[in-house]
This record gives C-alpha cells, sequence and structure tokens, in this order.
C-alpha cells in the first residue's frame, strides 16, 4: 500500500508522524503541533483545499508516466478518508481539488522529448503553470508557443517581459483568477531571474527579458494588490526563483497564502516555522512548499482558510514518485511520440547517484564523458555535472535511459584549448564547493585535479591514451600547450560562465549535429558487457 507520510491514498490512515499543524489566532506565536489524534478548529465557515504539485521535473519521461498515474488518483481519491485526521468531519464535495507545475516540465532541445511533456501536462489537467527556465532550452519561441498552447495549461510569468512581435505574445498572463466551489483563488507565477545564466543563447531566449529579484518583488507586490482589488483574498505564488528568494517573498509581500516553489531543488517536508513558514509584515502566515528534483517526489498539500482567507490549518505531505506504476497506455503514448528504445547494454554492478551532484565526482557521468573522448577521438573531454540528471541502474541500458541520463540535446564541439583556458574553466567550476550551487565542478575524461574545500584549483593532469599522467602547473598553465576537447555548445559558447560567452568562439574546430546520447549509447555498445559503475576519483576535494 503507497504511503503519504504513512498515510495511504487508499486507506483510512493511522499515522505516528504530527502532520497536521494548526495555526493559532495568537500568531505569530510558535505553531501547535497535532497529536496522533487531532483536535480541530471548529470554526465555522473554513474553506478546504488539497494541493498536487510538481516542480523540476527536467523531462524526465518515466516519471511522467507515474506521475500520471499519480494525478489520477489524486482526482479520484476520497481526501476525507485518504487525510481524515486532516479533513475530520468534511465532505469531500466541500473539499477544492488543484493541481499546480512551478516550472522546468520540459527540458533541452529535443522535439519529440518537448510533445511528451506537453501531453504530460495536458493528460494530468493541470490548473495553471510557470515557466522556469529549461523551458526556454527550446531554441525556437514559435515551436515554445506552440508547446505551453498544447498543453492545455495557463502558463503564469509576472516577470517576464516579451519582445515585440515575439511569437510568445500573448502565452504568458501575470496572474489568473480559479473558481472553485464558489470561492476564488488568485495565481500569480514568476520565473527565474537568473535566467540567462542557465540557458544556452537561443532565439527564445532572445524575445525575452527577465527582471531581476529586486523588480521582481515589487511587480509581484503589485500583482497581489490587483488581485486585492477585485476582492481575492487566497493568493497563490507560482515561484521559479528559488527557496532564497522564495523566502524574501513570503516575509515582504503581504497578501501571499502558498508559494509553490522551484529552481533550487530543495525537499520540503513537514512544515516547520521559520524554514517553510513565514509570517508577513501584516502577521499573516505564507507556507513554502518545494518538492525536490527531476520528479523524484509530488507534493500534495492540504490547506484550510478561514472567511478572510487566512490559512487556519496546513499538512505538507511528499509522495515518492517510484513508488508508483507506470499505466501501460501512457507509456505506450510515449513511445508512439518518441520511438521504441533500443537495449544497448546492462550493468552488472553500480553505485547510487551522489548526493551533492555539482560537486562530487560522478561515475554516472564519467561513462557519458568517456563516451564523448572516445567517439570523438579528443585528448580530454569535458563535462558539466549540472547536465548529468538521472543515473545508471542495475539491469538492462536502453536508449531512453541515456536519454534521460543527459537530456539537453546539445550540439557536441570539439575544441582546441590550451592549458590555460582548461585550467580557467576548471577552477570556474570550483568555485562551487564552498557554496555547494551552480555553475559545479566539471567532469572530466582524459584529465584528474585536486581542489581545496575553499574552491582553490590545486593540482591538474592530463592522462593520455596509454595512461601516462602529464603535470599541468596549475599557477603557470602553458598558453603554447594545446590539446583537443570534446564538449557541447553549451559550455563552448559560455554557458555557465566556465569560458566566456560568446557566440561564435574561435576556438571550436569542429560542431556535430547530435548531442552525447549519441555518443554514450555508440560508446557503451562497444564496452565489454555487462559493465560497471564504479567510483574512480577523477577530482578530490581536500581539506
Amino acid at each position: 500500500m503507497l504511503k503519504i507520510q504513512n498515510i495511504s491514498f487508499r486507506a483510512n490512515p493511522q499515522t505516528d508522524s504530527k502532520p497536521v499543524q494548526n495555526i493559532p489566532d495568537n500568531k505569530p506565536q510558535t505553531l501547535v503541533e497535532s497529536e496522533k489524534t487531532i483536535s480541530l478548529y471548529d470554526t465555522p465557515g473554513l474553506i478546504h483545499t488539497t494541493w498536487f504539485s510538481v516542480n523540476d521535473i527536467h523531462g524526465k519521461m518515466t516519471r511522467m508516466e507515474r506521475i500520471y498515474n499519480m494525478s489520477k488518483e489524486f482526482d479520484s481519491s476520497s481526501p476525507s478518508k485518504t487525510f481524515s485526521e486532516f479533513f475530520k468531519n468534511i465532505a469531500d464535495k466541500d473539499i477544492s481539488k488543484f493541481k499546480v507545475s512551478s516550472g522546468d516540465v520540459w527540458i533541452g532541445a529535443n522535439e519529440k522529448n518537448h510533445q511528451v511533456a506537453s501531453n504530460f501536462m495536458k493528460w494530468c489537467g493541470f490548473d495553471v503553470g510557470t515557466p522556469g527556465n529549461h523551458e526556454f532550452d527550446v531554441p525556437n519561441p514559435q515551436n515554445l508557443a506552440n508547446l505551453f498552447k498544447d498543453s492545455n495549461t495557463p502558463i503564469l510569468s509576472a516577470n517576464i517581459d516579451l519582445k515585440a512581435g515575439s511569437a510568445l505574445e500573448g502565452r504568458f498572463k501575470p496572474s489568473t483568477i480559479i473558481e472553485r466551489n464558489g470561492e476564488k483563488y488568485g495565481f500569480i507565477g514568476i520565473s527565474p531571474s537568473d535566467m540567462f545564466e542557465r540557458v544556452k543563447i537561443n532565439d527564445s531566449l532572445s524575445d525575452i527579458s527577465v527582471q531581476d529579484i529586486e523588480k521582481t518583488i515589487q511587480t509581484v507586490k503589485n500583482e497581489v494588490e490587483k488581485l486585492k482589488n477585485q476582492g481575492i483574498n487566497k493568493i497563490i505564488l507560482l515561484s521559479h526563483s528559488g527557496l532564497h528568494n522564495d523566502k524574501r517573498i513570503a516575509q515582504e509581500i503581504d497578501g501571499i497564502d502558498i508559494i509553490f516553489s522551484a529552481h533550487t531543488h530543495n525537499l520540503i517536508k513537514g512544515v516547520k516555522e521559520g524554514e517553510n513558514l513565514f509570517y508577513s509584515k501584516s502577521n499573516e502566515p505564507t507556507v513554502i512548499v518545494q518538492a525536490g528534483k527531476d520528479g523524484e517526489n509530488v507534493g500534495i498539500l492540504n490547506v484550510d482558510f478561514d472567511k478572510n482567507g487566512v490559512i487556519k490549518k496546513v499538512q505538507n505531505n511528499i509522495l515518492k514518485t517510484m513508488d508508483y506504476n507506470r499505466p501501460l497506455f501512457v507509456k505506450d503514448s510515449v513511445e508512439n511520440i518518441i520511438g521504441k528504445p533500443e537495449i544497448i547494454g546492462r550493468v552488472k554492478k553500480t553505485l547510487p547517484p551522489p548526493k551533492d551532484i555539482l560537486i562530487e565526482d560522478n561515475p554516472h557521468g564519467n561513462i557519458i564523458a568517456d563516451a564523448m573522448r572516445f567517439e570523438l577521438g579528443t585528448d580530454i573531454a569535458l563535462l558539466n555535472t549540472a547536465n548529468i540528471r538521472g543515473h545508471f541502474s542495475q539491469g538492462a541500458i536502453d536508449s531512453r535511459l541515456v536519454r534521460d541520463i543527459t537530456p539537453f540535446e546539445d550540439k557536441m564541439m570539439v575544441l582546441e584549448l590550451n592549458e590555460k583556458q582548461i585550467v580557467d574553466a576548471l577552477k570556474v567550476g570550483c568555485t562551487s564547493i564552498p557554496k555547494n550551487s551552480k555553475p559545479g565542478m566539471l567532469l572530466v575524461s582524459g584529465m584528474k585535479y585536486t581542489a581545496n574545500k575553499k574552491g582553490e584549483l590545486l593540482d591538474a593532469k592530463y592522462i593520455d591514451r596509454n595512461g601516462v599522467e602529464h603535470q599541468i602547473d596549475v599557477n603557470n598553465p602553458d598558453v603554447n600547450k594545446k590539446y583537443t576537447v570534446a564538449t557541447d555548445d553549451f559550455i563552448a559558447t559560455g554557458g555557465d560562465n566556465y569560458f566566456p560567452v560568446n557566440k561564435n568562439p574561435d576556438y571550436v574546430k569542429q560542431v556535430y549535429d547530435f548531442d552525447k546520447d549519441k555518443l554514450a549509447c555508440d560508446y557503451i555498445k562497444k564496452l565489454e558487457q555487462p559493465i560497471e559503475i564504479k567510483k574512480e576519483n577523477r577530482f578530490t576535494i581536500v581539506d
């Protein structure tokens, strides 16, 4: 039986957790956590809601299939039975259901993958969504506009400004109002202010500008006031701005009740004051929720409002996506779009993916880096850690899994770089170590390197095809010593600032019209089967 924080979707639950939190009238005091048997407020006229939320799915198609199953179970389930401790003595007809997405459902440049994401949104029936940064991986603005339209989901972004005449005109609204059970709810969406640091230069990105966080906060304030002036007292923000910014918004803007957060990939369980429960300047509570990354989890948020639109009770639940099946007809529908996967190899032994993917060596990513180097015949391969969005499991490897692991559909390139250019790129990656945030350290093939916890590059070596190590002086790299380097156009043209931003850099020697997934499939087929995923410490961090 599947569980939601010890609460079954299909049964009248018994729980040892303390998931329901009553918000007392004398706020902002510490919340009173309820016991197993809950004494709820008897306040008449409470407005009952339950919210199904996703964020940062990143085009994970097999997870989309499972989430579809979860969404349909959410539609058909009885909240009063599933969450009997929360919705005590409440009829299901009096509980309003919503489904929301706070961005990064689409990812990469593969048109078939985009079609799957649009169909996923439509199949699940999301009430509203907001674009993150990876929606703008779609390189053509007309195609992106069509994908949003095909999703049958209102797309909100108050802080994106469009170039006049863009095909995206009319596809975003700053806010919208939805009515359920006679109650009106206002929704606002915002996209990441660091958009241009997160997306490769393309025509869709050229059609937009995104407000910085200070202007974004003012824009949200203005949009909240517009909704209030229309009599809306329950206001929800879909934010792809990151948890740090959402905490500011919760405390600086009056009138927002719920923030469905995204972008920073936080997994927020429960509700805790000072962590994801805050009070605005007028002392009204705001709850922030976020369900991790890559479609690994779905959130179910239960909220009771009073007649003034103030949250009086809240319960934040996390569901593990892998606990749910992939319906066969949905799997078939997806494969009708992308084609049947090809079995390319097997894994006999593997490792879990790294916990801190941006600053840990990743043996799953190293397979991809090796494929880049060997298939393109270069001295070195460089791959940003954030490009890797999955891992190899024990058993069969198919082409769809490889596409899930590296989903961006960039163009592969061969560069000719000198030692200084390579060392400088490694140093940019090492800046992630103290803060554990983007850009992330570089995965390498044909090299190994060492940094300290301050983010300083200490040592680097080139490893030739015979396995011989050649020392590189990281303090005085040789500008005359050059290497061929396999990478993609995201890195080569300045993505995440590993190299200077330049749409047409002169060090590019060859461009290929395919990405790492093709190289990885070709490479894995040639390996002795079954393969083993093992730790190699291609980069290490020392004190």
